[in-house]
């Protein structure tokens, strides 16, 4: 079973990008799935995270509390659209390139627009809340 989720205010403050590749105030959507990760997860909601980037692969927030790991594999590898739980770092990871199996990845779900996270060039502040 998957939740439905959504991030209210992903913002660019400069236009250094065509105004088609920026999201500026826009809602990037997706669904957390249930294992323990995610409905961890989902207990902090709402949360405001600050993201950037790691690796031109990944987009990387620290969550202010760890997730539990219980029945979840010790690592796994993430495509472009998963969310992600990087369990060494306490990190959610957006990731936007695939990325090969690494100790600690933890999928807890997937988002729906590529082009609105990977091209944020620089730092960008989001509101992970439940979907109305």
């Amino acid at each position: 079973m998957q939740h439905p989720f959504t991030w209210h205010g992903l913002r660019r403050c400069t236009a250094v990008l065509p105004a088609g590749n920026i999201l500026d105030g826009g809602t990037v959507t997706g669904a957390l799935s249930s294992n323990a990760t995610a409905r961890s997860l989902i207990q902090q909601l709402p949360l405001t995270l600050s993201f950037r980037d790691y690796g031109g692969q990944e987009k990387i927030a620290e969550l202010p509390e760890a997730l539990p790991l219980d029945g979840v594999p010790a690592g796994d590898s993430a495509e472009p659209l998963t969310i992600g739980y990087y369990a060494p770092d306490q990190a959610l990871v957006l990731y936007y390139e695939s990325v090969g199996y690494s100790r600690g990845i933890v999928r807890i779900g997937s988002f729906d627009d590529l082009a609105a996270i990977r091209d944020q060039t620089s730092g960008f502040t989001a509101r992970l809340a439940p979907a109305d």
